[in-house]
């Protein structure tokens, strides 16, 4: 398996191809395992018209990003960018989960899933603030 893989990654083109497709699958499972915490249905609300678990869901979709990008330039390998976009996710979680805690005047899934658009858009500020704090430390981890 890996000279196979080391054929396709030392094609440019395909390399490319092999990481976008990593990265649109790890978009997905990392988007499924929020999906699976937080207290509304991410999608049916956003059927619905639910502007702030849109704004939520975009913040994270940009931060699961964000933190591939960190990831694939920290790694020599997509084996290494895979272990780093990993250990970004579970940093990016984590920091999900302080932010709710952090804020106990209210629960932040709940406002979300009123439509509360005012803590629907702090919720995509903070993902994208943290996704560049948790690429930042993958970057400076990764080239060490």
């Amino acid at each position: 398996m890996e000279p196979f893989a080391d054929l396709i990654m030392s094609n440019p083109y395909l390399a490319v191809l092999a990481y976008f497709s990593v990265g649109v699958l790890a978009l997905i499972v990392f988007l499924y395992c929020f999906e699976c915490v937080t207290r509304y249905d991410g999608w049916k609300e956003i059927g619905k018209g639910n502007l702030a678990v849109a704004l939520a869901t975009g913040g994270k979709i940009f931060g699961i990003c964000n933190i591939f990008r960190f990831s694939i330039q920290a790694g020599d390998t997509i084996y290494e960018t895979l272990i780093w976009a990993a250990i970004g996710f579970v940093l990016f979680l984590a920091a999900y989960f302080m932010f709710e805690f952090m804020t106990p005047m209210f629960k932040i899934d709940v406002e979300i899933a009123r439509d509360n658009r005012a803590v629907g858009f702090l919720s995509l500020i903070i993902s994208v603030s943290l996704s560049y704090l948790v690429g930042a430390v993958i970057d400076v981890m990764g080239s060490s």
